[in-house]
């Protein structure tokens, strides 16, 4: 009489498939991980599907510069509104220079994070400078060295406000055309991301 036949492992035959589906799952993870990861290089390098949008209204500043760069030497651990007037301090400057102030009263429980500056070439007025003293007693002032800032400022000729942050580092540039509701919205976002100053 024959062997006796040994009835198949079922083991065996379901552990086959089981590996397989392993592998997929295993793929599908890593995919998960690293797609979104690899996309985001692409799109960042070959700039494609980049949103137009954006959520702040000044120019903003990516490219590492600092204070320094623009020709203002000052060492200020908070957030600042800086006034850069490479003229005379006349209307342009003078109105950014008041809304510095207003923003940072604007800025409610926030106020002590921030504060605002002028930086100027040539000194101002004395009619200006006896209204400063009165009017703006907490606005600090640097001089401006005018080839440096000639050098390093998007838009040298004119009056300028900057958002820097308490490292130094230049965020945002407005002209004297911006609107005190759209600057204070971008300020207020910024401190609100921030764990700094």
């Amino acid at each position: 009489m024959g062997a006796a036949m040994n009835p198949p492992n079922m083991s065996d035959t379901s552990a086959a498939p089981d590996r397989r589906k392993g592998r997929w799952q295993l793929i599908l993870i890593v995919l998960m991980v690293v797609g979104p990861m690899v996309l985001a290089t692409y799109m960042y390098k070959l700039q494609f599907w980049v949103p137009d949008g954006r959520s702040y209204h000044g120019q903003m500043i990516g490219n590492g510069q600092t204070r320094a760069d623009i020709g203002v030497q000052a060492d200020e651990g908070r957030w600042q509104l800086l006034v850069t007037a490479p003229t005379a301090c006349a209307g342009e400057c003078q109105q950014l220079v008041y809304l510095a102030r207003q923003l940072q009263i604007g800025l409610g429980r926030d106020a002590s994070r921030a504060s605002h500056a002028l930086a100027t070439v040539q000194p101002v007025s004395a009619e200006y400078e006896a209204r400063l003293k009165t009017e703006y007693p907490q606005l600090q002032r640097y001089p401006l060295e005018l080839a440096t800032f000639n050098q390093g400022a998007a838009a040298p000729g004119d009056a300028q406000l900057w958002i820097v942050d308490p490292h130094g580092n230049l965020v945002l540039r407005y002209d004297a055309r911006v609107k005190g509701k759209d600057l204070l919205n971008d300020l207020r976002h910024l401190l609100k991301l921030s764990n700094i100053g």
